[in-house]
């Protein structure tokens, strides 16, 4: 596909501007900021840019598209009914700087948003106000120190699995932790003697996910929680795989302390490409002072914004978080009630189970004794063994049959890695036509290996050197440059 620059032709163009009388620029605009050249635009018409752009839709995948088997993303279909809900022009065109009283209704909804993610995951209170699922682990790990702090001493570790997402360590020094791992046993689970010999009174914190990354339900949670409460430390949860236990088990049940919730990931907000996120932090009672600024206050029925909260670690975010993400999540939770809510984390189970014995025979599965909750990993080792076909490759030749790839490489304790995430979205017959696409990859791995090493063939973009790519970008477009 050409790039809109390669269509253009001197003189060619979509519209035109009515004239305007001369006048002196340098009477409105400093002179270091005014051109001493033109712009280099495109020159094309107006039906070249109409089919150009749609031609770009027409090439990019998504949810609408296709199946998304993303592991620990939930990339799910969401309801346009709450994406119709979120351009409510009640919605849209207020601003953040409005008088409070002209702002009732959103101050109401988030009020109310708050109080339903604390009754889903079992806290006693929640803050709307950061903007994903990395920002509510740093506000997590920020109550944490504060926490610490004022009791004196603000420790030094704060355990992670080997398991752990990547943002789990960052985030963790970013709060001015350091990270340390705790090993995973031969069933995949979070090793309860590991972590007893690195639970220490200078542990924080342990960051857990559960389900884990390998799409297991940490089955000794209690008495890890139990273990960390007993030397004064708090156990966090990242919430990314909150999909798999809605309306089942709450994590103030498990002895959480604090929980992350991805409402773009579990709520109805589509993802990806960077936004837009929402990252709401629950807390326990005594963790709660700690939460950012403003709050939510309410009344006798009147809503207020609170900055009177002195132990609180501040803002995460301008104003008051992403707020057409929470209205759409407000939408779906109320839709679903809880009887809808659990069906969801139990379809997403049987969907993922299904999927995982059906493809059983082709890959190896190092914990295919565990049933799996919402998503599961697979090793492509006996293909790339056996072939010379890496995980990479299979990825690559799933686009070719219009699929899109599942997570790679991904958890790093399993070589190789598949990670599937079917989610509760999905038809069986979609997750059939998923499984026979693989069979036919796993066959040309067999036959012609080859194949697979240059898939994709048939996308607008073949196999890019991925290394050249990260190292040296091209991010601006140059006459005469060659692609």
């Amino acid at each position: 596909m050409e790039i809109l620059f390669e269509k253009s032709k001197k003189g060619k163009r979509a519209f035109k501007f009515p004239s305007i009388p001369e006048f002196d620029i340098k009477k409105y605009i400093p002179d270091g900021y005014i051109r001493k050249n033109s712009p280099e635009l495109p020159e094309v018409s107006e039906t070249e840019i109409a089919r150009h752009f749609n031609a770009l839709a027409e090439s990019n995948y998504h949810v609408d598209r296709g199946f998304y088997p993303l592991g620990s993303c939930t990339m799910k279909y969401n309801p346009k009914l709450n994406e119709e809900l979120s351009r409510n022009a009640g919605f849209t065109n207020i601003h953040p700087l409005q008088p409070e009283q002209t702002v009732q209704g959103a101050l109401r909804l988030m009020k109310e948003l708050e109080l339903l993610l604390s009754e889903i995951a079992g806290m006693d209170a929640v803050s709307l106000q950061p903007a994903a699922g990395a920002n509510g682990e740093l506000a997590g790990m920020l109550i944490v120190r504060k926490y610490h702090t004022e009791k004196g001493n603000p420790r030094k570790v704060v355990l992670v699995p080997d398991s752990a997402h990547g943002t789990n360590p960052a985030s963790v020094t970013l709060a001015g932790y350091v990270a340390k791992t705790v090993k995973s046993n031969e069933k995949g689970l979070i090793s309860v003697e590991d972590l007893k010999k690195n639970l220490n009174e200078e542990v924080a914190a342990f960051m857990v996910t559960n389900p884990n990354t390998l799409g297991l339900f940490e089955s000794e949670i209690c008495e890890i929680t139990d273990l960390v409460h007993e030397t004064g430390g708090l156990v966090y949860l990242d919430g990314a795989n909150l999909n798999a236990l809605l309306g089942i088990i709450k994590p103030g049940e498990m002895g959480f302390d604090i929980v992350h919730f991805n409402l773009h990931k579990t709520f109805s907000t589509p993802h990806g490409g960077g936004g837009p996120g929402s990252g709401p932090v629950g807390v326990k009672g005594e963790l709660e002072k700690y939460l950012p600024v403003p709050r939510i206050v309410e009344n006798n029925g009147e809503y207020r914004l609170s900055y009177d909260f002195p132990h609180s670690i501040g803002k995460m975010h301008t104003f008051y978080g992403n707020f057409l993400v929470m209205v759409k999540a407000y939408a779906y939770i109320l839709v679903m009630g809880k009887d809808g809510l659990r069906k969801v984390a139990e379809d997403a189970i049987l969907n993922a189970n299904y999927l995982r014995k059906k493809i059983g025979d082709m890959f190896e599965n190092p914990y295919k004794d565990n049933p799996c909750m919402h998503e599961f990993v697979v090793s492509g080792e006996n293909l790339k063994r056996k072939y010379g076909v890496r995980t990479l490759d299979i990825a690559k030749r799933l686009l070719d049959y219009g699929f899109h790839a599942p997570t790679v490489y991904f958890p790093l304790i399993v070589p190789e890695a598949l990670m599937i995430e079917p989610t509760e979205t999905e038809s069986k017959e979609t997750l059939d036509a998923f499984v026979e696409t693989l069979k036919k990859i796993v066959e040309e791995a067999e036959k012609n290996p080859d194949l697979l090493h240059n898939a994709p063939h048939n996308t607008p973009v073949r196999r890019l050197d991925e290394t050249r790519a990260n190292r040296t970008p091209v991010l601006r477009w140059k006459k005469n440059m060659t692609r």
